[in-house]
């Protein structure tokens, strides 16, 4: 026992970043002092199988820089890296799949973070990691890894907001300012603007925050939201729904995409909220015609009123490790592909914004169209910190009710009520339970009728399936759309599913699809799941 505590006691030494909380900060940012000098090496050098998940574009650079790490640490330490790819916007959602064959390194989207610490799948930083993170990285990135008071990831990016492109030769720039003048130029030169409004409570936030609106949700150490304090519903409200409504309501102009293909389609556009992650593409379409620049303000009464954002960012999560080897070289690891390097190294190939405070400050940043954009546009941003997961289902429905409605104050209220009345819904669930959620309850992931019941360890529900083109489903948290447990979890009774749903291309939310209509009971213990056809 002393031996192995001995083990545990220098893995925290060599690591100091990682998990364990102790040790030293590196000097610098440069990878050959990247915590490369600390010993002894001998503690965690050893060759590690690690599974990585990155978006498609950068899988490449990735692939590069871990080769890179393997050359460069001075630990020991040899990564044999599969590359796979994986947006940063589903990551969150496909780990908490199955943790356990989920990946060791994964990019994710900062919203995302409260779940993955509910569901178990990412491991929390120690006490000197947390420091550097804090020291090295911006505000936002900082609150984006961050839920109740402690540090779980590693920050990426800072540039994941949104402002707006355009073509010069239609737009002119003394009207960029106004989306009343550019609603006017686009339908004037038969072009289109292109924002997702109908479909994005990303997109639409932008109105409310324009007014001083807020919807800032508090979580615990747990990830679990405890409080909300949401202004959406509110006179500062009605006025941003009268801003949205005058793009919802141009409907020979409005095109909801953020898609920057529309400024090649036909008709196409001359305008498309998106960032910095387009800005290549849009430059091959446009060339010199390429605009970048902040979002316009819209006029209410009178008065103007700028057009905010969100300003978010892109992280890196370690798994959680049984290994205490394995998970101080992931967070060697972690470190590298996150110092100041890389981050530039990643600027330079894919575009993507720094959160370390140095790389912001290098010309190339500092200088590039995008980049100029989305610091101007984050003057008037919200710092994307934790959301609950049902939240961007609720607030789309905004634009959809109030590019239905008819524009008076009553008609816009109406979609504001709406929208109040589904949010406090949220606070009326038991987090603490399981619901098996599906195809049988129109997947209403706050129908008390079909939450488990707990008995010790185990969550039980018994329930008839009807016959549907669809007879799947999953056991959530109720109230949050992350998968926790589903097909990959069943140890019991997956003679009793469709046989297709094992392929984890055509089941990507890894739900439990029945090849039958029946009355089963299904148990899980939190870690497997068991069916009994009755």
């Amino acid at each position: 026992m002393k031996k192995v505590l001995a083990l545990v006691l220098a893995v925290c030494m060599v690591i100091g970043l990682a998990a364990c909380g102790g040790g030293s900060t590196p000097a610098n940012n440069t990878p050959a002092n990247n915590s490369n000098n600390v010993a002894p090496a001998s503690e965690i050098a050893g060759t590690y199988k690690v599974l990585v998940w990155c978006p498609a574009e950068a899988k490449a650079l990735t692939t590069k820089q871990i080769e890179a790490f393997n050359k460069d640490n001075k630990l020991g330490i040899v990564i044999e890296a599969t590359v796979n790819e994986m947006s940063e916007s589903e990551a969150g959602t496909q780990v908490l799949n199955d943790v356990s064959a989920g990946p060791d390194l994964y990019f994710f989207a900062q919203d995302q973070l409260a779940r993955l610490v509910q569901g178990a799948g990412i491991a929390k930083l120690g006490e000197a990691a947390s420091k550097k993170v804090k020291d090295e990285s911006d505000k936002a990135a900082v609150a984006a890894a961050t839920t109740g008071d402690q540090i779980y990831a590693y920050p990426l990016t800072s540039d994941n907001g949104y402002f707006m492109y355009y073509d010069k030769s239609v737009i002119k720039e003394e009207d960029v300012d106004s989306l009343e003048k550019l609603i006017e130029a686009c339908k004037a030169a038969g072009k289109r603007f292109s924002m997702e409004t109908d479909t994005s409570a990303w997109y639409i936030a932008s109105f409310f925050f324009a007014t001083g609106c807020v919807s800032e949700w508090t979580a615990d150490k747990d990830g679990v939201f405890t409080n909300v304090k949401d202004t959406f519903n509110s006179p500062e409200g009605l006025i941003a729904a009268k801003g949205l409504y005058k793009l919802q309501s141009a409907k020979d102009v409005h095109v909801s995409s953020s898609n920057v293909a529309d400024f090649s389609a036909n008709p196409a556009s001359a305008i498309v909220v998106s960032g910095t992650w387009a800005y290549n593409d849009v430059k091959k379409i446009l060339g010199d015609n390429m605009g970048a620049t902040d979002l316009p303000s819209f006029n209410v009464d009178g008065k103007d009123y700028h057009m905010g954002s969100f300003n978010g960012c892109k992280l890196l999560g370690v798994k959680p490790q049984t290994d205490v080897k394995k998970g101080a070289a992931l967070n060697q690891l972690a470190q590298y592909l996150t110092d100041y390097d890389h981050q530039v190294e990643r600027f330079n190939e894919l575009g993507w914004g720094p959160a370390n405070l140095e790389a912001q400050k290098i010309d190339a940043v500092k200088n590039n169209a995008a980049q100029v954009a989305i610091n101007a546009q984050n003057q008037y941003a919200t710092v994307q910190g934790q959301i609950h997961g049902s939240w961007w289902d609720i607030a789309k429905v905004i634009g959809t009710d109030v590019g239905n409605s008819d524009g008076s104050d009553a008609g816009l209220q109406k979609a504001l009520d709406n929208y109040k009345a589904a949010i406090d819904e949220l606070f009326k669930i038991d987090y603490s339970g399981k619901i098996f959620v599906g195809a049988w309850n129109e997947w209403n992931n706050a129908d008390e009728k079909f939450a488990m019941t707990k008995d010790g360890n185990n969550f039980t529900i018994t329930l008839d399936v009807p016959q549907s083109d669809y007879m799947g489903g999953r056991i959530v948290t109720p109230g949050d759309w992350g998968t926790e447990l589903g097909y990959a979890q069943v140890t019991t009774g997956k003679e009793l599913m469709n046989p297709e749903m094992a392929d984890p291309a055509k089941n990507g939310d890894n739900n439990i699809v029945f090849a039958a209509p029946g009355t089963y009971t299904v148990t899980t213990d939190g870690t497997s799941i068991t069916i009994v056809k009755k």
